[in-house]
């Protein structure tokens, strides 16, 4: 049997973040289950947390307790877990329990069944202490899809059932947790236990071994907002450009990431970190797009590319009907409908509108006749081409198609959330084109004209067009649509 034991010499490459001055440091887990009022961070509380201490082959200590939640428990939340307003009553509330918990779990990889739930819920409760509590962790559901592949389920029940793992007490903290080591000790045991983990280990904290080019402060320092971050070598040439809702994860991840040889090339390179917060997402894609266009860094390619060449354009022929045409674009282009690269690809553009919206052939500039075009000849086109369609109803079909490939309202102003409490995130667009993004206080909500002021200007463009699009089909995105 593989001895859980692990250490340095073990193999090399395993959880060096346990190796500090070059001081050789056994593995401990922290295997935590925790018990609260919802599963959002930002409004749920901790009812119950329950910890064990492992060393890789027993539980050495462990920490069990309800905790006060300091506000009501939904009706629906004790009925799944069994804990009550009356159970918490008297029970510490968390600031009791805190130091207790960062003593417990010092020098330990928080291990938990959805450790990012877990884990982030510990973080916000020590956060709303003024306290920055971190550590690296480890996530069974990920490590037990890799060793224990072809279960038909990774919920914790579902799973320790198909294993022969009893869990006694389900939705508690103690019963939850202590299944998880169960799981745990199953999968320590695997011959593949310390590469699967190696790879999967979620950095969260500095480590001197796998940091050494870059200053503590450095790692430190790193947001957990949302915005774009900036990757310097040692020449201070910058290097990678990325965005994320959680700068500081997303850069860890980043350094620790050992998956292809690029990516070890890359984190080797990093020698200095900067970053912008943005508080919006939308934000935060536009600004990387625009910021990868404009530096062009070596280990960005996907949206390196600046230059639209073509456009399709609207127009309306002599009868009313809407016209569509490809051109290439100039200073003196009239407002295209999209934009492409290339002329090809605008006219797979065309061609997916003509298909999708019933479009005429002539009337979008792929045949050039004074009869029927030939799709109407297929019963494809509805006989706009010779007029046999009322310009009304052919108009509003090709209205819709450039809604489609625009935005769906020719002009509005996305607002979201800014960088602090008072601050908008204002994105702009005017006759269905991208003009560019800015912030604005809250108090000028109500103002059009005073959110336009704000906003810089930024180059529309295929990838532009996506990231908005993209974004608008979201059905949880929480953007304010103002028309003008």
């Amino acid at each position: 049997m593989l001895s859980r034991r692990i250490g340095y010499s073990a193999f090399p490459t395993l959880f060096l973040c346990f190796i500090e001055e070059e001081k050789i440091c056994e593995v401990k887990y922290a295997v935590v289950d925790l018990e609260t009022t919802g599963g959002n961070t930002s409004e749920g509380k901790i009812t119950e947390i329950a910890i064990y201490i492992h060393d890789g082959e027993k539980i050495i200590d462990e920490f069990n307790s309800l905790i006060n939640p300091e506000k009501d428990i939904p009706p629906f939340i004790t009925s799944l877990t069994g804990i009550s307003n009356k159970m918490v009553a008297d029970a510490p509330k968390f600031y009791e329990v805190a130091k207790e918990i960062v003593e417990k779990t010092k020098d330990c990889l928080i291990v938990a069944h959805n450790s990012d739930f877990d884990y982030n819920f510990l973080k916000h409760e020590f956060k709303s202490l003024g306290y920055t509590y971190r550590r690296d962790s480890l996530c069974t559901v990920e490590l037990s899809r890799i060793l224990i592949p072809g279960k038909e389920s990774y919920s914790l029940g579902k799973l320790c059932k198909d294993l022969g793992i009893e869990i006694n007490g389900r939705h508690r903290a103690a019963g939850d947790a202590r299944a998880t080591v169960n799981l745990l000790e199953m999968m320590l045991d695997h011959p593949d236990w310390m590469d699967v983990s190696n790879e999967n280990l979620t950095f969260d904290t500095y480590h001197k071994s796998i940091h050494k080019q870059l200053p503590k402060e450095i790692i430190d320092d790193l947001p957990e907002e949302t915005g774009v971050y900036y990757f310097f070598n040692k020449k201070n040439e910058l290097i990678y450009i990325g965005k994320s809702k959680n700068i500081r994860k997303r850069i860890m991840q980043h350094l620790s990431d050992r998956t292809t040889n690029r990516a070890i090339k890359k984190a080797r390179e990093v020698s200095n970190i900067s970053f912008e917060l943005t508080g919006s997402e939308l934000v935060a894609l536009l600004y990387e797009s625009a910021e990868i266009k404009k530096h062009k860094p070596i280990y960005n390619v996907a949206q390196r590319r600046t230059k639209m060449f073509f456009g399709i354009f609207q127009d309306m022929d002599e009868h009313g009907y809407v016209t569509f045409y490809i051109e290439a674009l100039n200073e003196n282009s009239a407002d295209p409908v999209t934009t492409t690269f290339s002329k090809k690809e605008a006219e797979r553009i065309l061609e997916r509108m003509m298909e999708r919206y019933k479009l005429c052939q002539k009337l979008c500039g792929f045949q050039k006749t004074d009869s029927a075009c030939f799709s109407y000849h297929l019963k494809n086109c509805n006989g706009a081409c010779i007029q046999n369609e009322p310009v009304e109803v052919y108009n509003k079909r090709a209205e819709k198609a450039m809604r489609y490939f625009s935005y769906g309202i020719d002009n509005m102003l996305l607002l979201d959330k800014g960088r602090s409490d008072g601050e908008l995130a204002v994105i702009q667009i005017e006759k269905g084109v991208y003009k560019g993004f800015g912030f604005a206080d809250t108090s000028f909500r109500s103002s059009v004209e005073e959110l336009i002021s704000q906003v810089k200007p930024f180059q529309d463009n295929k990838d532009v067009n996506k990231i908005i699009r993209g974004f608008l089909r979201k059905k949880k995105n929480n953007l304010e649509r103002v028309r003008y």
